[in-house]
């Protein structure tokens, strides 16, 4: 059944190439079939929008029907291309909206199924769009709608390009999108200008965020992928006993004041979702080639940890993902939840030390910020409704939990008790940087730094900001070496609390403990961490003299430090001669 407006529409559309009766039935066929799968994929696409944002499985019948509609409509466009454009009267600008809705899909799929090669798949349309310049002819035409439309094409091509670190290919687009805004607030009187423009601001913020460049001999930038290679993870060594768990779902959630953030996408959330990321492969390489049929005893290449990303959610937004997650979470499965937010602390004294008498992070809520990055109570009889306390994560270590909190009252989360007997770690930030350290804090937390991209991270604190390729290559090199000695040194512990080590199996898990692990040794040896609070800390503790204090890794990180030419903003006297 077609739509009034779509009847409306063919009527007009045959009157106008001449006397109906003049057209050929099989052209009438071919603009009657057009517009019928047209209007179908604007009804599936806009009835994404109404299917749950949390759940793995009700959407997948339903994104299945708009793509295989999509992939109709756009063959039938390249198929019938010369009717569509005598008689339909197909402008260039129409099938450049088609494409992007089909990259629009891919993008969201991958958002739903955190299966990277989806957006090497979006990228591909989005690119498209702009070689074959669909868009061209918008700007004559006197429709700011049209114009919004090319707009917003850019503002998402630039997101799938950050996600793929083509950041040449984002500067690009910067460029051309700040050039069509601004011929589009001089055409059109708007009132939307400065939105645009907060867009160029923020995507201009995010691109600079990375404190160190690493520089080819030309001096242009190289541009760093931190996704789990095949030689990523420290590889399991014979002898090591380890858990077999796999992490299978993970909530990435942002709430700090004032951090650099693009699309609901802040730097921190940008830089963990990487890390619990595969690079991705290309589907056209993966898929439906003939004679690639995976053999039966070839091992298949593992999947990404499912993800929400959640930017600013409410309390009850938070638990709604949650409680989803926990209950799609498959046997022998780990739940990671990463809290990135402004720390909400305490006032007054407690009788009691429950768990929800340290405060937590902050959740959103809509009313205004006080006091900056510390919440305080109004009431010192009530605790503050709008925090995630540890508490509040009690219900979900009935199965195993991994908790990850970069955040200026993360040692809250020290007060964990585990009720359940299940596995359970939290990975805590410093509540405090040195103040003789550059404050990036607007850029990117410097613990998620370290959990990204370590040797960033080292250089960063080691007060360098750029580098030469070859010498990087030689560091991360030696960093991987640093980490399949943390391995052993984690995995040979007699006094290690047992739930690391059945974490331990999962290479993501095992990246970030060992990584987590490198920054805590690297901060005690730095000369400016000297408070307690500079430090990292976990729950359950590490035994620290057969980790982070660890006279071999602290030999390593001095080594490191040598080929840096930078040994001399390290602590020398901490290291036992032997």
């Amino acid at each position: 059944m077609f739509s009034y407006r779509t009847e409306f529409a063919l009527k007009e559309i045959m009157s106008s190439g001449g006397a109906e009766d003049d057209i050929p039935q099989g052209e009438r066929k071919t603009v009657t079939d057009f517009c019928y799968l047209l209007d179908k994929s604007k009804q599936l696409f806009n009835g994404l929008r109404d299917l749950p944002q949390y759940g793995q499985k009700q959407w997948q019948s339903y994104f299945g029907r708009t793509f295989d509609v999509y992939t109709k409509l756009w063959k039938f466009q390249q198929q019938h291309r010369q009717v569509l454009d005598n008689r339909y009267g197909l402008k260039r600008w129409q099938i450049g909206e088609i494409a992007s809705k089909i990259g629009q899909l891919y993008y969201h799929y991958y958002l739903r199924t955190s299966e990277t090669s989806y957006l090497n798949e979006a990228f591909s349309f989005y690119s498209a769009i702009r070689q074959r310049s669909y868009y061209s002819q918008v700007n004559k035409e006197d429709r700011p709608e049209l114009v919004v439309k090319k707009l917003r094409y850019y503002a998402r091509f630039i997101v799938v390009c950050l996600l793929l670190n083509k950041m040449d290919v984002v500067k690009d687009l910067v460029k051309e999108l700040s050039d069509e805004i601004e011929d589009y607030t001089h055409r059109f009187n708007t009132e939307d200008q400065v939105e645009w423009n907060l867009v160029l601001q923020e995507v201009a913020a995010f691109i600079e965020a990375d404190p160190v460049m690493v520089l080819n001999d030309d001096n242009t930038i190289v541009i760093t992928s931190n996704r789990l290679a095949e030689t990523g993870a420290p590889l399991l060594e014979q002898g090591m006993i380890v858990g077999q768990l796999s992490l299978a779902d993970a909530l990435i959630i942002g709430n700090c004041n004032n951090q650099v953030k693009f699309s609901e996408l802040t730097v921190d959330m940008f830089r963990m979702l990487q890390a619990l990321e595969r690079e991705p492969m290309n589907l056209a390489s993966q898929m439906n080639k003939p004679g690639m049929q995976e053999s039966a005893d070839k091992p298949t290449r593992r999947e990404n940890p499912h993800k929400y990303l959640l930017y600013k959610p409410t309390f009850s937004q938070l638990y709604t993902f949650l409680a989803a997650s926990f209950k799609e979470l498959p046997a022998n499965s780990v739940l990671l939840i990463y809290l990135s937010a402004t720390g909400v602390f305490p006032t007054g004294r407690s009788d009691s030390e429950g768990p929800y008498d340290f405060g937590g992070v902050l959740t959103n809520s809509n009313r205004d910020i006080i006091n900056g990055d510390a919440i305080h109570k109004r009431n010192q009889s009530h605790k503050e409704m709008h925090c995630l306390h540890p508490g509040d994560l009690y219900p979900f270590t009935r199965k195993p939990l991994f908790i990850i909190v970069d955040s200026s009252n993360s040692v809250a989360y020290k007060n964990f008790t585990n009720l359940f007997g299940q596995p359970l770690v939290c990975l805590l930030s410093p509540t405090a940087y040195p103040k003789a350290l550059q404050d990036q804090s607007q850029r990117g937390s410097l613990f998620t730094l370290f959990l990204n991209n370590p040797l960033m991270a080292f250089l960063f604190v080691s007060g360098l900001s750029s580098m030469r390729r070859g010498l990087w290559e030689k560091c991360q090199e030696y960093l991987r070496k640093i980490n399949r000695d943390i391995a052993q040194l984690l995995t040979h512990s007699r006094s290690i609390d047992q739930a690391f080590l059945q974490f331990f199996g999962d290479e993501f898990l095992r990246l970030l403990l060992t990584r987590f692990i490198f920054c805590s040794a690297t901060m005690r040896m730095h000369k400016i961490f000297r408070e307690t609070r500079n430090y990292p800390e976990s729950y359950p503790q590490l035994p620290r003299d057969e980790t982070v204090e660890n006279p071999h890794l602290q030999k390593h990180i001095l080594e490191l430090a040598s080929i840096l030419d930078v040994r001399n903003v390290f602590l020398e006297n901490t290291v036992d001669d032997y």
